[in-house]
């Protein structure tokens, strides 16, 4: 697994991204498809309308599609702020294929591609 340095995790690029996002906390799951914002290789901000608490540890599941089989980037993280508009959460660990292909997603919707890394 892929542990994210606290300290770079707000100079990562982020990065607007429409797609499917399964959030697993606890015994909840919540399906939101659509807009995230300020997706980075250090955590994403999902929109909903769901509620979860502050620091609860989660799973994200971002669902690639247009594909044959659609792909699944599984990633472990914590919320770090929720509020009427969504949740951020910060990505804690992810495999190394979540983090290429997430690295990709980010470079591939950036102003700045070269400055991803």
């Amino acid at each position: 697994m892929q542990s994210i340095d606290a300290d770079d995790r707000r100079k990562k690029i982020r990065v607007d991204f429409k797609t499917e996002i399964i959030i697993q906390a606890g015994t909840r799951e919540f399906h939101v498809t659509g807009s995230s914002k300020d997706l980075s290789v250090s955590g994403i901000f999902v929109k909903t309308e769901q509620s979860i608490p502050l620091h609860t540890e989660c799973r994200v599941k971002i669902v690639l599609s247009g594909m044959s089989d659609p792909l699944t980037l599984p990633i472990d993280g914590r919320v770090v702020r929720s509020n009427a508009t969504g949740v951020a959460i910060s990505f804690r660990s992810m495999d190394l294929d979540s983090y290429t292909h997430l690295k990709n997603i980010v470079k591939y919707n950036a102003d700045n591609p070269d400055e991803v890394y």
